[in-house]
């Protein structure tokens, strides 16, 4: 059991890896989310892949020892490393751009520094994605550095492909039609604007 998680979540072993698995049943009640959080860390990673971004770990729905859950591949990372502590090496900042760009697009509600990993070959990761896809706004994050600047455009690039195509079925089948429609509203916002945004609320 990992220690400090908010929901049941297990170090498990899968042959010879290591994965992360969240057990339905582990949740925690929401006012504001249906039960079955673990469908959303799984569509997190298919619009990973679906932007071609590579910033989720690789993520599927398992049955496994405690119900119906999801499992991540474990990353092993510098964990004493965190979003804050990256932010002051200028060689992650593009990196770290796409991140900003994903929790935008995928509307994180948790976005917390601690979630932001780095593995032994500087790629970064973000973990724990289960508050995401939301249909109304609940951007949450501590990704806020780069507002006002412009959007990359290779990021533009792969989000117009986002936008100008149907979702992939297998992402579209996670998400009901309000959650499709917001994803890709989201999406071309970000496309419009052209910049990162500034949050508004101070919060």
């Amino acid at each position: 059991r990992m220690p400090w998680a908010s929901n049941a979540t297990v170090l498990v072993g899968v042959g010879d890896h290591q994965g992360i698995y969240k057990p339905v049943r582990g949740e925690r009640p929401l006012w504001d989310f249906e039960p079955g959080l673990h469908k959303r860390e799984v569509a997190a990673y298919r619009l990973s892949r679906a932007l071609g971004w590579d910033v989720v770990p690789p993520t599927v729905e398992r049955d496994g020892p405690f119900g119906p859950g999801s499992l991540q591949w474990f990353v092993d990372a510098d964990f004493d490393q965190h979003y804050f502590t990256m932010l002051e090496d200028d060689a992650l900042h593009d990196q770290l751009r796409r991140l900003c760009a994903f929790d935008l697009v995928a509307n994180s509600t948790d976005r917390k520094g601690g979630h932001v990993l780095v593995d032994g070959h500087g790629h970064l990761w973000a973990i724990d994605n289960g508050l995401c896809l939301h249909a109304e706004v609940k951007l949450r994050t501590v990704i806020w550095d780069f507002a006002g600047e412009p959007l990359p455009a290779d990021l533009a690039d792969d989000l117009a492909r986002l936008v100008e195509h149907p979702l992939p079925s297998d992402l579209a089948d996670l998400l009901d039609p309000f959650e499709r429609d917001a994803l890709q509203a989201r999406a071309r916002a970000l496309l419009t604007e052209a910049r990162f945004p500034h949050d508004p609320t101070g919060r």
